[in-house]
């Protein structure tokens, strides 16, 4: 081992143990430190001349490098708390001539937050090569990789999403309908620490309100009339330790908003019919398109649940504003429809780009990739041409100011927004939500313009 040094001065030496680890420090087989780099002197808040000489339990709060000095054993990637911290700590007995003679001890991470986000991207980069490995059946369908966009907004998200998967806390994801809320609550459960725990979905506005007790929160058997045999697990049971993602939660009933934030407060359920509380770890992730904040101030939303789930917002922009992306996106969904149909078209004519990259897209990503999977049904030859988009799509936004009336325009422009409605949410209910009109009002409107 010398003869490798030779060439090495102590001065070197000294500067590479002072740069090659954050935080070292050797202690002999007494466990009296004989070195400690100046990195960690100053984390620890003592002079390294009084350092020096004293026992490594002095200056290290929890430490084991006397023990690891005596026993001879190594201990690699522990944990041990300091200053408030926990540290990843390696503690290597120095062997001379076979007899331990000493330690060194170095901090790989200076705490768990580092480890947390190197985990989260060796994550990412196994979701790589995730068809390669074994798929572990946990209720996850899309990772960072499924979400198609390099426009700087949509970089930057995926880059707060890696900050925070790591983490407990909870999220909520806002942005209009057909956005990708949900491929964002996959992808952070599968990049957090709890990725090998279940991910369970809870579509709020879907459940009639007098199910959503039992479905969130179980039921024992002979809770009410219909209960089955042995009761039933409800979705935060069954998301314990896991995720549990909440979505459209805008439409709980306020009812339910009450009993959510008293099992986020305490993390623990009550079963209906049951009289015995069950403790869960559940992270919560959830999602909506509703605007909460005036929802807030109609009282049809609870204030302390909208603080409690909104420990960090994530906003997800509509496709109009992620212009950069469109391109990449049709590409990406035509491939996808070739594929299912069978057919074997290649491109887009530069006359329908252009309308795609005009077009205002309501329904967001979900409408562009209808739009191009009915498309491609229409199409003959080897690209989508204009004759192969939906009606609504062709006749553009041009007004006809001059040669129509007002009533006509706003009638016109009244039936178009319609029909792109239906054409982005078939759902007629969800689609009066979105455009902020009763269901009674979007039946008269469809009639009076025949798209019924």
């Amino acid at each position: 081992m010398s003869s490798l040094l030779k060439k090495v001065s102590v001065d070197m030496i000294e500067i590479i143990l002072e740069n090659a680890f954050e935080w070292l420090v050797v202690v002999d087989d007494e466990g009296i430190i004989i070195y400690i780099n100046d990195n960690y002197c100053r984390f620890l808040e003592v002079e390294r001349d009084k350092a020096i000489g004293s026992h490594v339990t002095n200056v290290i709060e929890n430490t084991r490098m006397h023990i690891v000095a005596e026993s001879g054993k190594e201990e690699v990637a522990d944990l041990q708390y300091i200053k408030g911290n926990y540290m990843i700590a390696n503690r290597i007995p120095i062997l001379v001539d076979g007899k331990v003679i000493g330690a060194f001890g170095s901090v790989i991470f200076r705490d768990t937050s580092e480890w947390m986000q190197m985990s989260s991207h060796v994550k990412n980069m196994m979701s790589k090569i995730q068809s390669y490995i074994q798929d572990i059946n946990t209720g996850v369908k899309y990772s960072l990789n499924d979400i198609i966009g390099e426009s700087p907004g949509m970089n930057e998200l995926k880059d707060k999403a890696q900050m925070i998967a790591p983490s407990d806390i909870s999220i909520l994801i806002r942005g209009e309908s057909g956005t990708g809320k949900e491929l964002f609550a996959h992808s952070i459960h599968q990049l957090s620490e709890r990725s090998g725990q279940p991910f369970i979905k809870v579509n709020c506005a879907a459940i009639p309100e007098q199910l959503l007790e039992s479905e969130l929160f179980g039921y024992e058997e002979g809770a009410f009339t219909g209960a089955k045999k042995g009761g039933k697990k409800g979705k935060f049971q069954l998301a314990h330790k896991g995720t549990l993602f909440l979505d459209e939660i805008g439409d709980m009933p306020l009812n339910m908003q009450a009993k959510l934030l008293r099992v986020l407060q305490e993390g623990e359920v009550e079963a209906v019919g049951s009289t015995r509380v069950q403790n869960v770890d559940v992270r919560i992730i959830a999602a909506t398109n509703r605007p909460l904040e005036k929802m807030m101030e109609e009282k049809r939303f609870r204030s302390d649940l909208y603080y409690r789930i909104n420990v960090i917002p994530f906003q997800i922009p509509p496709l109009r504003e992620r212009k950069d992306d469109i391109e990449t996106l049709a590409s990406f969904f035509l491939e996808k429809s070739t594929k299912s149909s069978g057919k074997r078209i290649k491109d887009f004519d530069q006359e329908v780009m252009r309308i795609f990259l005009s077009y205002s897209w309501p329904g967001n990503l979900r409408e562009l990739e209808n739009v191009i999977h009915a498309s491609t049904y229409l199409t003959n030859g080897s690209t989508i041409s204009l004759q192969s988009l939906p009606t609504y799509m062709k006749s553009g936004n041009v007004y006809g100011v001059g040669s129509k009336t007002l009533k006509e325009i706003l009638e016109e422009t009244e039936k178009s927004v319609l029909t792109q409605s239906l054409q982005a949410q078939p759902d007629k209910r969800k689609a009066a939500k979105s455009l902020g009109i009763s269901k009674s009002s979007m039946y008269e409107k469809l009639n009076k313009y025949g798209l019924l």
